[in-house]
Formats: structure tokens, sequence, C-alpha cells
């Protein structure tokens, strides 16, 4: 058998995809947070900027500078303010601008920017300032930023707002905007500062880092510590009860005998669940041993007893008459029966004999219950009935002897249905007493089976003394007889339906001029064929009788 992923493996596997999986959640959670709190700080830090040029603006009036597009002293006076606070504060941009046509979104156009001490040494300062009216670059501010600062000019809106955005060109910035406003309080640009927050993802990506590596360090440690704590609490004993047990196992498979398996138990100290499991097994695999030793007797003993009752089959079939045709020297009738019991041994019987030259005996009975004891009581019955009438007499006195005898010592109170007829050879003339059994068939010549029913008489060996009544019928030549028990009528299939004596009669009528086999043959055939695979209830006997007459 292919093995499986061992506990031990199993073990390594959860933990590290636990701890990576945690890892990466902390992570996450840790760089959202760390994230937050520095773009919070910058954004701070960047509007104090953006808060401290406004101050300069108002006190330059540059509100008013923008609507006459002029740049006087004051002007000058603005720019040297922006380039103290670009000193001060360590912003990457600080300006301001305006729109020339307020719908048109890239008509944007710069009023002043400033520069640090750094930013202008040795350099040019119409390379490096923007100058009133001098159209913004194209890739200067994206769409984005554009709408912005627009909507703060329309809006009115003097509030110090800021966002965060990342290009290509410029990389990851955070923008603080407010709205420029004229001597009458009406927005006309808008004052803006730009800071570079590009060390921040450095931060993070620092940060990360020494998470994950910090998580993996973790994470080899508690594995160590677990695989082994697992090893030595879970694993080796776990692993021990699978050794033992498969070593027991391969012992039953061996087919050795009782005695020899031996189940070597795994020591637990802890009191926990591998304990319990260790005590089961070591209970369960001594239960199996005790059992396979009682079995071994069982089988023994049953073995016997079914050597016993394959004997009892036998001498049970060698009491019916079984050959065929049983009188051949009578061409006057023709007689086939069939006892197929349900287990091993049954309590249906059938019989037939001579008690004179002329007169042939005819019994169908069967006993309650199953198996031994409807079996031995069927022995006892038969026995009484035959030995009664061969003594002569009628159908009644021979079921009247036969129930006074059974009585005694019935203690088992067994009881046992018969129909017993005495046949006249010569005139097809008939005696029959019915003790509780089923009612027989009789099919005249050219016609079809059909049941005769009477009032039957109560079973044989229920009560001491009682009368039997019997009713006379007669066979003509071509006629035919048939006589069965309750186990052709209770057939049951799967479905729990009977076979019933309807199907029967339609079975017998198939083919009713057939000989005494060919319609017991077609019987059992149609009752086979009902049943399917459901199991047999109960034993089937037939017996059936062509009378040809002289």
């Amino acid at each position: 058998m292919r093995r499986g992923m061992r506990i031990r493996t199993k073990v390594v596997v959860l933990t590290t995809l636990a701890m990576s999986i945690l890892t990466i959640i902390l992570s996450m959670i840790g760089y959202s947070r760390f994230n937050d709190n520095v773009v919070e700080s910058y954004a701070e830090y960047v509007v104090a900027a953006v808060k401290s040029a406004d101050s300069v603006f108002d006190s330059c009036g540059m509100g008013d500078l923008i609507n006459k597009r002029m740049m006087d002293d004051n002007y000058e006076a603005a720019r040297s303010g922006l380039n103290n606070i670009k000193n001060n504060f360590d912003i990457k941009y600080l300006y301001g601008v305006y729109y020339e046509d307020i719908d048109d979104l890239y008509s944007l156009c710069y009023v002043i920017n400033g520069k640090s001490d750094e930013e202008r040494e040795g350099r040019k300062l119409e390379d490096i300032y923007s100058y009133m009216g001098e159209p913004c670059e194209e890739d200067a501010f994206d769409l984005r930023s554009r709408k912005l600062m627009r909507d703060c000019v329309i809006n009115n809106d003097t509030g110090f707002k800021y966002y965060e955005s990342t290009s290509s060109e410029y990389g990851r910035l955070i923008t603080c905007y407010s709205a420029i406003t004229d001597s009458s309080g009406k927005a006309v640009g808008v004052v803006g500062a730009d800071i570079d927050v590009n060390k921040i993802t450095q931060d993070l990506n620092t940060y990360l880092r020494w998470v994950i590596t910090a998580a993996v360090l973790i994470t080899l440690i508690m594995i160590a510590i677990l695989v082994y704590s697992i090893n030595s609490f879970i694993t080796r004993p776990v692993g021990s009860i699978a050794e033992n047990t498969a070593e027991f196992v391969g012992l039953m498979k061996e087919n050795v005998e009782p005695e020899m398996l031996d189940y070597k138990k795994v020591q637990v100290k802890a009191r926990d669940e591998i304990y319990v499991l260790s005590e089961g097994v070591s209970n369960m695999a001594d239960g199996v041993k005790n059992y396979m030793t009682n079995l071994r007797h069982v089988t023994a003993e049953k073995e016997r007893i079914g050597a016993e009752l394959n004997v009892a089959t036998q001498i049970q079939a060698d009491m019916l008459p079984r050959i065929f045709p049983p009188f051949p020297e009578k061409s006057e009738f023709d007689l086939f029966a069939t006892m197929d019991p349900a287990k091993e041994v049954g309590g249906d019987f059938y019989d037939f004999f001579l008690i004179d030259e002329d007169h042939v005996g005819l019994v169908m009975a069967d006993v309650s219950g199953k198996g031994v004891p409807a079996a031995l009581f069927m022995v006892i019955a038969k026995t009484l009935i035959k030995n009664r009438a061969l003594m002569g007499g009628s159908p009644s006195d021979v079921l009247s002897y036969a129930n006074d005898q059974l009585c005694e010592g019935n203690e088992a109170e067994l009881f046992v249905t018969v129909w017993f007829g005495i046949l006249e050879i010569s005139t097809g003339k008939g005696v029959a007493a019915n003790a509780g059994h089923e009612h027989p068939a009789i099919r005249r010549k050219d016609g079809k089976f059909e049941l005769v029913v009477y009032r039957h008489s109560p079973a044989v060996a229920t009560m001491e003394g009682i009368p039997f009544k019997q009713h006379e019928f007669e066979l003509h030549p071509g006629d035919s007889l048939f006589v069965y028990t309750d186990g052709v009528a209770e057939a049951t299939n799967a479905h729990d339906e009977l076979y019933g004596t309807d199907r029967m009669l339609e079975a017998l009528n198939r083919n009713p001029d057939a000989t005494a086999e060919e319609l017991l043959k077609t019987v059992r055939e149609s009752i086979d064929e009902f049943v399917g695979d459901a199991p047999q209830f109960d034993d089937i006997t037939m017996l059936g009788l062509n009378y040809f007459g002289k």
C-alpha cells in the first residue's frame, strides 16, 4: 500500500504555511499603518509650507497682481518669501498658478515659483524661475491635478487640501493646494507645494525586509519547537502504535493460530488522547484475539452441526419416496412429487403408498415451524399416518389416531396440517380428509385446473379427541389432481407480494395435459420467475397425479 505523508512532514508544512500567512497578514497591516502615519506626517508638513506661502501671497497682494498680470516690487518680494520657505522646508516644488480660461484645463499658467539657495547656485534665473503668464508645461500637472485646482478656483476654496499622486517622471508626491484670492476675496489662482515621498517607499521596503526576516527566523524556531514537541508527544507514540498494529494485522493475514497473535502495547506517559488511543488499540487487539479464539471454536462447532444437518437432510430425503414412477405395474395412474426445504431440513412432507392392490394413499402435510424440530415432528407424523393407514380405515380414522398420538407429550406445541386421501385405483373414487391444509386442485378431462374448496378440519396435534371430517371425490380417466403446501401459494418476491393460488392455477393450465412431472416443473419455474432473487422462506412441496383408469 502506498504510504502517505508522515505526521512530522504534515506538521512542518502546516506550520510553515500558517506562519507564512500570519507573516503576510502582519506585514500588510504594518505596511498600511506605517504608510498612513508617514503620509499623514508628510501631509501636515507640506500643508505648513503652503500656509506659509499663502501668508506671503496675502502680504504681497498676489491676487491683485494676478488680475493685473503685473510683476512689480511686491511680486519680487513674494518670490523672495517663497525662496525662504524653500530654504526652510524640505519640499520639492513651491509655486502659484492660474487659468487664462477657467473652462480650459490646459490654459494653466504660472504665477510664480520659489527655489532654494542650493537650487539657484550657479544657474541662470531664467532657467529655474517661472514668471507671470508663462504657460505650464503639459506634463507639469496631470489631468487630475488640473481638475482639482480648477475646482478650487471655481469654488473659491481657501482651505488647505492635499492628495497623493504617483508618476513615472516625478515619482511619488504629496501635493497641497489652496486658493489665491484678490483684495475682494475672489479666488484667482492656486498656491501649491509638492513634497517628495519616495523615501516612504524605501522605508516601507526596509520595513518589509525586516519583518520577513524576523518572521522567517520565528517560523524556523517555532517549527523546531513544534517538531520536537510533536515528535515526543504525538509522532513517536503514534508511529509505534501504527507499526505494532501493522505487525498484528500482518499476523492475522498469515492466518496464524489465535494464541500467536501478540500485540506489543505502547507505553504512553502522558494521560492524553494518545494514551486513550494506545489503550483502545491494545484492548481492541485483545478483543480480536479473543474473538478469533472463540470463532475457531464456534466454527468447529458449526462445521460439526453442518455435517450433522447434512446427514439429517439426507435421512429426511431418503424417508420420502423418490423413485418415479413409483408403481410401474399400475397403469391406471401416474404421479410425481417434490419437496424443496427452506433450510437444511424441512417440516413439509409428502407420501404415497399402496394400502392394498386397489387402493393408494396420498399424503401432503406441513409441520408448523422449520428446521430440526419440524423435521423430527414430520418423521413421527409421517410414520404414524402411514402405519395407521396400512392397518385399514378411513382418512378420518387415520388422522384421528395420528392426532391423539402426536398430542401426547407435545410440549413444543407443534402441529401439522394434512391432506390425506385414499383413491380406489380401479374406479377413481376417493375419500379425503383435510386437516387445516391447502385446498387441492382438480382438472377434469379437457377442462382446466380448479380449486376444490370445502370446510377444513382443525390441524393435527392441536387437541386430543377431535373428529376429522372427510369428503368423497371421484377421478375419471383423463382427470388430474394437484396437492401442495402453503410454501407454494405464500412464496414472496422482493416487493413482499405473494405468489398466490391464481398464479398457481395459471401455471397449471399452461399445459394441462402434461405429465405429473411436467406439471410440477412448470409450477416451480413459475414460482422462481415470480420470486426472483428473494430468499425462500418456506418449504415448497407439491404432488401431482394423472388418472387414466383401466
